[in-house]
Order: C-alpha cells, then sequence, then structure tokens
C-alpha cells in the first residue's frame, strides 16, 4: 500500500489464469515461499505395494497363490485409500478456507526468499545469520504465516477470479473471504480482527488510478475489462504483523513492457535494499531499471516513468506506513535502512505524467495513533470511536468493514473524527486520463545477516 511522499500528503503529522498472463513468468529469483499449500508440504502419490509379488514358493497350491494375491490387492486398496485421505487432510481446498495452521500443525511455515548481504562484517552462521535479537520468539512465526495466507490467496485470486467480466466487488469478496478464512479470524467478534486478517481493505485500481481504491457499497460496481490493466494490493496481518504485498494484472499483450518495467524495478530495489543501504540509493536503482523501458500503446511509443509523489516505506507492528520512506526516484535521503525493520519494497510505473493527485471520494480511514480523543464531544463520534479501537486499532479500514459489523449511521461520526484530526482519509491516486499505471511489491525483513523477502512466490 503506497505511502504519500511527505510533501504531497497533507494529512500526516509527521507520525512515524486462462486469460491471466504474468509479466516475465521465468522470472530468475529464487523463490522459498510456497504458491500452494500441497506442493510445499511435499505430497507424493503412488502405491504401498512391498514388492513380493511374483515371488510365491515352488511348492504352493494354486489355491493359496490366489487367496494370498487377494489379501495383497485388498491391503493395497486399503494403503491408497488410507494415503489419499492423509493427502486430502494436508491439501489446501478451493476456493481456499482450510485454516492455515490445519496445513502447518507445526506451526513451521514456509520461509521467503533468503538472501545473504554481500560485504558485510556481520555473522556468517547460517542459523543466526536470517534472525535478529530485536524480534521476539513470535515475530518470523507471524509473519511468514501472514505471507503464505497472502501467497495462497492471491494465487487463487489469479487463476480463478480475477478474468474479463468479473465484478471488482466480487474479486475484493474473494480475496478477503480466502484471507480471513486461511487465518481463522472472521473479524466480526469485538477484537477478533485485531488478531489476524486484513491490514487494509484490497486495492483493486484500473488504469490510470494508482492506489488507494476499492468497492464500497455507495459506489457502482464495476466489471473487469479485457483491455484493463489491474493492480491488486492487499495486506494480511498476523498479530499485527503485516505483510504488504501487491501485483498487476493485464490481459492484453501491449502492455508487457510496462509490467516487466515495474516488476523489474521492484526486484531492483529488493536487491539494493539491505542492512546500513541508503535509501536515496535504492531510489536511484529503481528509476534507473524503470525509466530504461519504453511500451507501444495505439502506435505510439511512451516512456514508461517512475511515479515521483508515491513511496514504498517501513512497517511497523498494527501501522503499515511507518517513519521510513522510499522514493522511486533519485532524492536526497539520507536514511539508512537498519537491522529488524520491516520494509514494503513497491514501485509504481505510468505512461502519463508520473505524478499522482487526490481523486474524489474516499478509499479508506485510518486511526491517528498519536492524537487523544479526549476532547471529542459528539457522541456518535465518540461511540464510533470505540466501535474503531475495539477492532481496527491503527490498521486502516473502510465502509464496507464498518458496515460488516453492522455499524449504522456513522457518517457524522466519521466526520468528526476527521475534522479532529483523530483519523486520517485516504483518497484514490490518479494519473492523467487515457494513462496506465503498473505496480509490484514486496514485503522484506532485515535479519541480522541477510534480508528475507518474505511475500516472494512463484507468481512474481
Amino acid at each position: 500500500m503506497g505511502a504519500k511522499s511527505p510533501e504531497e500528503d497533507r494529512h500526516n503529522k509527521g507520525r512515524d489464469t486462462s486469460d491471466f498472463k504474468p509479466a516475465n513468468p521465468d522470472s530468475k529469483h529464487g523463490k522459498n515461499g510456497s504458491q500452494s499449500a500441497d506442493l510445499d508440504r511435499g505430497i507424493i502419490g503412488g502405491d504401498d505395494d512391498d514388492g513380493d509379488g511374483d515371488g510365491e514358493r515352488s511348492g504352493m497350491t494354486a489355491e493359496k497363490q490366489e487367496k494370498n494375491k487377494n489379501k495383497k490387492r485388498k491391503k493395497a486398496k486399503k494403503s491408497k485409500k488410507n494415503e489419499s485421505n492423509d493427502a486430502t487432510k494436508l491439501q489446501q481446498m478451493t476456493p481456499p478456507r482450510v485454516l492455515l495452521s490445519t496445513l502447518f500443525a507445526s506451526s513451521e511455515y514456509p520461509l521467503g526468499e533468503l538472501i545473504p548481504y554481500e560485504k558485510t562484517r556481520r555473522t556468517t552462521d547460517k542459523e543466526a545469520r536470517y534472525t535478529s535479537r530485536l524480534w521476539d520468539e513470535s515475530f518470523l512465526a507471524d509473519y511468514r504465516q501472514a505471507a503464505e495466507i497472502h501467497r495462497q490467496v492471491r494465487q487463487y485470486a489469479q487463476e480463478k477470479v480475477i478474468k474479463p467480466g468479473a465484478s471488482l466487488a466480487a474479486i475484493a469478496e474473494e480475496i478477503e473471504n480466502g484471507v480471513r478464512a486461511l487465518c481463522g479470524h472472521q473479524g466480526i467478534q469485538t477484537g477478533d480482527a485485531l488478531k489476524a486478517g486484513m491490514a487494509f481493505p484490497t486495492g483493486l485500481c484500473l488504469n490510470n488510478v494508482g492506489a488507494h481504491w476499492t468497492p464500497n457499497s455507495h459506489l457502482p460496481d464495476v466489471k473487469l475489462d479485457k483491455s484493463d490493466v489491474l493492480k491488486v494490493d492487499f495486506g494480511v496481518h498476523v498479530n499485527g504483523r503485516i505483510v504488504d504485498s501487491a501485483f498487476t494484472i493485464a490481459f492484453d499483450h501491449t502492455y508487457d513492457n510496462l509490467l516487466t518495467a515495474v516488476k523489474e524495478a521492484t526486484n531492483s530495489g529488493i536487491a539494493h535494499a539491505g542492512v546500513d543501504a541508503r535509501i536515496s540509493e535504492i531510489g536511484a536503482a529503481i528509476q534507473e531499471v524503470m525509466e530504461s523501458y519504453e511500451v507501444e500503446i495505439a502506435g505510439k511509443t511512451l516512456p514508461i516513468k517512475a511515479i515521483r509523489n508515491i513511496t514504498g516505506h517501513d512497517i511497523l507492528r498494527y501501522q503499515i506506513h511507518g517513519g521510513k520512506q522510499i522514493p522511486f526516484v533519485r532524492s536526497n535521503n539520507r536514511d539508512k535502512m537498519e537491522e529488524g525493520e520491516v520494509f514494503a519494497i513497491e514501485t509504481f510505473g505510468s505512461t502519463g505524467k508520473g505524478y499522482l493527485r487526490d481523486d474524489i471520494g474516499v478509499y479508506g480511514y485510518g486511526r491517528q495513533a498519536d492524537v487523544s480523543s479526549a476532547n471529542v464531544q459528539s457522541s456518535a463520534a465518540k461511540t464510533l470511536l470505540k466501535t474503531i479501537d475495539a477492532n481496527f486499532g491503527t490498521l486502516v479500514f473502510c465502509r464496507r468493514y464498518l458496515e460488516r459489523l453492522g455499524t449504522k449511521h456513522y457518517h457524522l461520526g466519521v466526520k468528526h473524527l476527521i475534522d479532529s484530526g483523530i483519523v486520517e482519509t485516504y483518497a484514490p491516486l490518479v494519473d492523467v486520463k487515457g494513462s496506465y499505471i503498473a505496480q509490484f511489491e514486496h514485503t522484506i525483513l532485515l535479519h541480522e545477516g541477510g534480508k528475507e523477502v518474505i511475500s516472494r512466490g512463484n507468481d512474481y
């Protein structure tokens, strides 16, 4: 979920597929994270025969031979039946609804892509390399569980849901239902959504809409067209540990170079990231790769521009945007990445101006943790704020999420909280009409001796 750069964010007060065709399917990057639960658990079919078939004693009667053969057939059938049942228990269903902790009973979730740091004096011991003294015991398990949920849900969405003619509301519903089912928290009971679930509303942005658009009940439903370029951006959290990852889908080969440029720019950003890496250098590397591409649309050759007023960002617990930002262009930012930090490395490339502006409407809302609610006078605002604090905390939410809880007549309360600075609004961000934007994003963990691209999968 992209963060607006400081000069653009007026609200920031200084707080810290038959038709699906992914770009560059033969990625060179290693992918340790699973794309489906059954593959990672190594479910293997096959018979359970013990190899005794023809070893009958010469003196055995024909009747005894026949009896033994019958016994072996029954044993083989029984073994195959048991094996089939065991495999079924371990496999994810379609759509994904099996609790992830059931599939991984040991709580040992798949690792992301592990990349050791180069030219570092830090530890080279493999066991110690991929951890940090700054993390508690549950940190990696929570993050890896959230990442596996993201992979399984997006795989299903890519293969079965996101197709021309599909409703954006239906796509968002499938993604969010999958996330809630796999983490085991539907988010209806008070406080349940804070344990695990959606980290922010599913972003489904078409064409020149870069970020921060989601279906809401007051909006007309939108159908996906074969000529559309769709950005899918959603986050999963487990105990406030947020995995933020996004991809772009285009059904028309016209946009191949656009998708490839942005995907490779994101991978360049990841390659340059690490402990002690300067954020300015990461941004420069992203821009260099992105803007080396062009795309031909309707007979015109267009440069692909790195969007300059939205950024990647660090992620804090229960807070999607921390205090550090990673531009997609060269900058004078002297900040460095540090051990133990978590970053969303994302890039947006556009065929338009490369500059986003606020559009009409509201994508979602976010509670400002550092703003006191002591001066709230409106009873409607007080009641709504209790609902927000109890169910979302500082996680971004939208109107759909309030309505799922049965919240009614909340508009006046929302307005009062916004006017008081307690709640921040997120508007859709757009480039000029007729332009096309692509986005790719991964979450990385900065271990002591290496980085882990926690959200990496076989798709991107």
